[in-house]
This record gives structure tokens, C-alpha cells and sequence, in this order.
């Protein structure tokens, strides 16, 4: 599994032991770079839109892929492309999330992010 992701939590918090690329951008940046990934033959693990947060709410987001590219995936495909035009939809509704820069603020929406996938790590664990 390759954990994409622009929440420098996701990078510190899940130690060595999971592959994670660290993207320097916006949300939406990280829902591009999972594309391109998907694009190589990668699969998502995680989808894209999890958790009740609107895209425009939060300025993190990590998503898991599989580690070995395979044949394109063309589930992965529509569920990274529907997601990134919501994510254009919902980026037209004007909201700070966090861009004021109040570090407060913008440790809450990394550790909303962080939890997210971790509870998703965890359901699929279980799953098998």
C-alpha cells in the first residue's frame, strides 16, 4: 500500500512500515497525483471523498493505493475522476478552511484526515 497524501501527520504518524509519497500541494493536488497513479495500473484502497468533510472544508487529504501497479483499474478510474469534479464543484463555495493560517485550525483538519484513513486501515485490516 503507498499512502498519498499532503498532511504532514500522515507522514510522521504512520511510521516506516507504510510506503508514503508526500505531495507539496492542495487537496486537489493529491486527488491528481492519485490519478496519475491510477492511470500507471495502481488501485484505490481507500476512496477518495471519505468521511462526511466537503472537499472545500479541509486543505488535507490522504489517500491509499496499491503498491503494485497492475492493469488500469477503471473502478479506481471513474471513483478518482468523479472525485476530483465534486472537489471542482465544491471549490467554487467560498470557505477559509483553515487558510488563514490559525495552526489551531489547520492541526484539527490534519487530524480529521488522519483519523479517516486510519479508521479505514483498520476496517480493512479486519476485513482481511
Amino acid at each position: 500500500m503507498i499512502i498519498i497524501t499532503n498532511n504532514a501527520k500522515m507522514m510522521e504518524e504512520t511510521g516506516n512500515s507504510i510506503e508514503k509519497e508526500y505531495i507539496d500541494g492542495t487537496h486537489k493536488d493529491v486527488l491528481i497525483a492519485v490519478r496519475d497513479r491510477i492511470h500507471k495500473g495502481h488501485r484505490l484502497l481507500t476512496h477518495p471523498l471519505s468521511g462526511s468533510v466537503k472537499p472545500n472544508q479541509t486543505p488535507f487529504k490522504s489517500v491509499a493505493i496499491s503498491k503494485v501497479p497492475e492493469k488500469l483499474d477503471l473502478d479506481s478510474l471513474d471513483i478518482i475522476e468523479k472525485s476530483i469534479r465534486t472537489y471542482e464543484q465544491f471549490e467554487k463555495i467560498p470557505t477559509d478552511n483553515g487558510k488563514a493560517n490559525n495552526e489551531r485550525i489547520l492541526n484539527d483538519y490534519r487530524e480529521i484526515d488522519y483519523k479517516l484513513l486510519e479508521s479505514a486501515l483498520i476496517s480493512a485490516n479486519r476485513r482481511g
